[in-house]
């Protein structure tokens, strides 16, 4: 007989960024979306998606409400966690152009330029091949976006950046190291959740075969 997969409960981080959107695309993709504020509530979830905003910002607030650490215990023991934009600088292992006291949750073996797009007025959008989603582009966009620099050999590369955008062409932007993803871009914000669901689904697994903590 066939097993029948449960209903993950996935947190979205909410301290800052835009957690709403997050929750709906989660719970549209199939799972239980819960907003995490305290430290006990890491406790409850399967996986935890960490959501865009500003990285200093929420890496602050983390710290003031006690989140980091019970965070970093969960994702090094194996928990699934998802991070766009800001989300992305918080599971990278290193930074470039980051504030002198900035910390991040790591674990994952990328190194991250910060803003590497711009300021808010140089955001932009582009359909961007992904095949681990689907064989229609994802419509990305890029809110002062970080992009990948180097990638350690654990890490594979789901998304570039197409050619004729610059510097940031060729660029890594949708990265996966085992239970951990993270995006450069928003899909949140689009109303396309083939992102949110390929997460769900990589929850999914890692409950079945035990990998998630």
């Amino acid at each position: 007989m066939q097993q029948v997969r449960r209903q993950p409960r996935i947190g979205v981080l909410a301290v800052q960024g835009d957690v709403r959107e997050h929750l709906r695309s989660l719970a549209a993709a199939g799972a239980d979306a819960i907003a995490v504020r305290r430290p006990a509530e890491v406790a409850e979830i399967d996986a935890l998606v960490l959501p865009g905003g500003e990285s200093t910002t929420i890496d602050k607030l983390l710290r003031i409400f006690e989140l980091r650490d019970p965070i970093r215990e969960r994702i090094a023991a194996g928990m699934p966690a998802y991070g766009s934009c800001a989300g992305m600088v918080l599971l990278a292992d290193s930074i470039l152009d980051g504030t002198h006291d900035q910390q991040t949750l790591g674990g994952m073996r990328i190194t991250v330029r910060r803003n590497a797009f711009g300021r808010q007025v140089d955001s932009f959008e582009c359909d961007l091949p992904m095949p681990a989603v689907g064989e229609e582009p994802v419509h990305a966009v890029f809110i002062r976006a970080p992009w990948v620099e180097e990638v350690g050999d654990a890490v594979e590369v789901l998304a570039r950046v197409p050619e004729g955008h610059g510097l940031a062409s060729g660029h890594p932007v949708a990265v996966r190291q085992g239970n951990l993803l993270a995006t450069s871009f928003h899909p949140e914000v689009t109303g396309d959740e083939r992102v949110h669901a390929y997460f769900v689904e990589m929850v999914q697994a890692a409950l079945a075969t035990g990998s998630a903590a």
